[in-house]
């Protein structure tokens, strides 16, 4: 009992001891609260990319001195005002978010700039063959909005971070949209290279591949001009391009033709601004 009355009292002692140093010190007081009950690590606050982030253009892209545009490239591309008009009309039809929307559209309208082709074809190709889902991916590995065959156009993403930039929108719609223009200038109109596109070249019929196009791009063509266009006037299905690299496989069945009138009597330098 003794010796347990003594231990109580060392212990008393030296807690007063420490108070009373605590209290003469307010600094080390600070740092044995600290010790005894540390506060909680503060929270990172994490701020979601904007989308203009996401969508950028690919990492090291070709840099290209700009040249003067001439008055039709400066008619292609277009005013604000029909690219707002475009852009609202497919965010409605397609139901994509209008931000997304405006970026595709812009992409498009840049891309067919520098390359000379229409925007609305762009448009029209991004439509029947995505519906403008960037992540679409068919069976035979065609990829991204404009359904672009990576492996047989690796060559052409090299300078674009390789194949993996595929689902990159805005890589995707400049690959594709050069591959459309090689096929359009290697067939000598826009019907043969649409069925080109669609991998249909060595076949008879695309299975309505190009009038499901066309009529995408003859609304379109209407909606620039400040047209009241439906919306709802039975969207083509998308049709994920077929594979490219193996044109001897059997044709798919033919489509249902889409209730729509197709021009197609236009000439091809009209369509592709070639």
């Amino acid at each position: 009992m003794t010796t347990a009355q003594h231990t109580l009292t060392v212990f008393g002692l030296s807690a007063v001891a420490v108070i009373a140093l605590l209290y003469g010190n307010p600094d080390l007081a600070k740092q044995f609260y600290q010790f005894v009950a540390p506060e909680p690590m503060p929270v990172a606050k994490i701020e979601a990319p904007a989308l203009t982030a996401l969508m950028e253009a690919p990492a090291h892209p070709v840099e290209v001195e700009a040249a003067p545009l001439t008055a039709q490239e400066k008619a292609m591309l277009g005013s604000r005002k029909q690219q707002e008009f475009v852009t609202s009309w497919l965010s409605k039809r397609y139901r994509v978010a209008g931000d997304a929307a405006n970026m595709l559209v812009s992409t498009a309208y840049l891309t067919a700039s520098e390359i000379k082709l229409d925007p609305l074809l762009i448009l029209a190709v991004m439509a029947i063959e995505s519906r403008f889902n960037p992540f679409a991916e068919s069976p035979v590995g065609a990829q991204g909005l404009m359904q672009v065959m990576s492996k047989v156009h690796k060559e052409k993403f090299q300078e674009m971070g390789g194949t993996r930039a595929a689902l990159n929108p805005v890589a995707n719609i400049r690959v594709g949209s050069q591959i459309l223009k090689e096929y359009v200038q290697r067939g000598g109109s826009v019907e043969a290279g649409l069925k080109s596109y669609v991998g249909a070249a060595a076949f008879e019929t695309d299975s309505g591949y190009g009038s499901r196009v066309l009529a995408e791009y003859q609304r379109l063509k209407q909606v620039a001009r400040g047209k009241d266009v439906p919306i709802f006037t039975r969207p083509a299905a998308a049709t994920m391009v077929a594979d490219k690299a193996a044109p001897a496989a059997a044709p798919a069945a033919p489509a249902p033709k889409v209730e729509a009138p197709v021009v197609t009597d236009v000439a091809s330098e009209q369509i592709a601004g070639l």
